[in-house]
């Protein structure tokens, strides 16, 4: 039985050589017991089964996913890319596959009050070179007009092909939200063109390196939802992707020097 047994429903932790550090409980969050190397291992050990019984798991949905059926698109629909209009196959840049992000909008609206989701998620996104050597090619379909969002994207400094969607998104996303953003997988076949997977929601998180780190640490996202022992640092979902005013990574951009006139008639 681990530490974590023993403290079911509340009961008294009884490990030995157990003890929790004084901690100042209107300042200093809570902390972890101390324990010698021993017990931390045999607490680790049992967690680590967990961990990779969730690790197959992973690897048997993911070959479920690969044994979906795909829906056609129609090749022609328009984008809008830096030489102009496009199409959805053109998106592929001659790959075999295509993973789009659908970029949510504010349009007309500043820089500041662009969206803190997408901005975090995008901006993880760096190197694509390893999903272009297996066939894919990774593009962020904007939701709203190319001009007054691609200046969103040289301000963020970001690389990935920029295309906006905003004259195709009732047959892109049919049957979905738009204007909420979704991750959607695509693949070509010649001239033709299917859908073959998409998410929205928590689903997004595979573009993330931060989330997965932070769940790494004792402290975890510290987001409300979490089930976090009483005095560990909470916070409201996704308010940590906001400071003053603005999405969190913005504000490097702006000390760098960087402008972040979209052109619009917002405040």
């Amino acid at each position: 039985m681990t530490i974590a047994d023993k403290a079911g429903g509340g009961a008294e932790m009884k490990a030995k050589n157990a003890k929790w550090p004084a901690t100042d409980a209107t300042d200093t969050p809570g902390t972890p017991m101390v324990v010698d190397r021993a017990t931390f291992q045999t607490e680790l050990d049992a967690l680590r089964v967990r961990e990779k019984a969730h690790t197959r798991e992973g690897d048997a949905i993911a070959a479920a996913r690969r044994r979906l059926p795909m829906v056609e698109m129609d090749p022609t629909l328009a984008l809008i890319g830096p030489r102009g209009p496009v199409t959805l196959l053109d998106a592929f840049e001659g790959r075999r596959q295509l993973i789009a992000y659908y970029f949510m909008w504010q349009t007309g609206r500043p820089t500041a009050e662009q969206c803190e989701g997408c901005t975090f998620y995008t901006t993880q996104l760096g190197e694509l070179s390893q999903l272009n050597a297996r066939g894919v090619t990774y593009a962020t379909f904007c939701q709203g007009p190319y001009q007054e969002s691609v200046r969103y994207r040289e301000f963020m400094g970001w690389e990935m092909p920029w295309y906006s969607a905003q004259d195709s998104l009732d047959a892109l996303l049919a049957g979905r939200q738009i204007g909420k953003f979704h991750l959607v997988c695509y693949l070509r076949n010649g001239d033709r063109v299917f859908e073959t997977y998409w998410t929205n929601g928590r689903g997004a998180e595979t573009m993330d390196y931060s989330y997965a780190l932070l769940d790494l640490t004792v402290y975890g996202r510290q987001e409300t939802w979490e089930d976090s022992p009483a005095g560990w640092p909470q916070t409201p979902v996704m308010s940590h992707l906001r400071t003053n005013g603005r999405p969190i990574a913005q504000w490097a951009r702006l000390q760098a020097g960087r402008s972040d006139d979209l052109g619009t008639t917002g405040p």
